[in-house]
C-alpha cells in the first residue's frame, strides 16, 4: 500500500526525506513551469496569430544573436584554421541576415515557419510509415505495423498537402495539451510536499 508521500503528488521523490527548503523550490519550479504552459496555451487558443508572432520574434532575435556569436568565433577564433574561420564568418552572417528578415517582415516570416515547421513534420511522419512497413516483418505483430505504417504514411501526405489547415489544426491541439498540463501541474505544486510525514529543516 502506498504512503501519502509517496503517490502522484510526490513526483516520485520520498517526501520524508528531503528539506522543507528543497520541497518549497520544487513546488515554487513546477508552478512557474505550470503556469506559463497555462498561459502559453491560453495564448495559443485566443490569440493564436500574435502569440505566433511572438514566438517568431524570439526565434528572429534568437537568430541574431546565434549569427553574432559565430562571426565573433570566426573572427577572434585563433586557434581554428583560417578555412573554419572563413566559414564561422558566412554561416554567422547568414544567419544574422535571416534573423533581420525575419523581424523585418514578422508577420510573413512567422507564417512560413509554421507552414516549413508543419511540412517537415509531415514528411518526418511519411518516412516514419515508410520505415515502419519495410521493418514490418521484424515487428510481434506484423498486421499492426502494416497498419500503423499505412496511417502514418496517409497522415503525413495529408499534412503536406494542406499544411495551412493542418498548422491550424496541430497548435490548438498543442495549446490544449499545454492548457492540459498547465492546470494538471499547477494542482500537483499547489499539492507537492503535503503528504510529508515529518519536517527536516536544511
Amino acid at each position: 500500500m502506498s504512503t501519502p508521500s509517496a503517490g502522484f503528488d510526490s513526483l516520485g521523490i520520498d517526501l520524508d526525506s528531503v528539506p522543507e527548503k528543497l520541497i518549497r523550490a520544487v513546488r515554487i519550479g513546477l508552478g512557474l513551469a505550470s503556469a506559463v504552459a497555462l498561459i502559453i496555451g491560453v495564448a495559443l487558443l485566443v490569440w493564436p496569430g500574435r502569440t505566433l508572432m511572438v514566438g517568431g520574434a524570439l526565434i528572429g532575435i534568437n537568430l541574431l544573436i546565434t549569427g553574432l556569436v559565430r562571426t565573433a568565433i570566426g573572427v577572434f577564433g585563433s586557434a581554428y584554421s583560417a578555412g573554419m574561420r572563413v566559414l564561422s564568418i558566412v554561416l554567422g552572417l547568414l544567419v544574422i541576415l535571416g534573423g533581420i528578415v525575419l523581424l523585418r517582415n514578422l508577420a510573413a516570416g512567422t507564417a512560413i515557419l509554421v507552414l516549413i515547421m508543419t511540412i517537415v513534420v509531415g514528411i518526418g511522419w511519411i518516412i516514419d510509415g515508410v520505415m515502419a512497413l519495410v521493418d514490418s516483418d521484424k515487428a510481434s505483430s506484423r498486421g499492426w505495423a502494416i497498419a500503423l505504417g499505412i496511417i502514418s504514411i496517409l497522415a503525413g501526405i495529408a499534412v503536406v498537402a494542406a499544411p495551412a489547415w493542418s498548422a491550424t489544426f496541430f497548435f490548438t491541439f498543442v495549446a490544449i495539451i499545454l492548457i492540459v498540463l498547465g492546470i494538471v501541474g499547477l494542482v500537483r505544486a499547489f499539492r507537492f510536499g503535503s503528504g510529508r510525514s515529518t519536517v527536516i529543516d536544511a
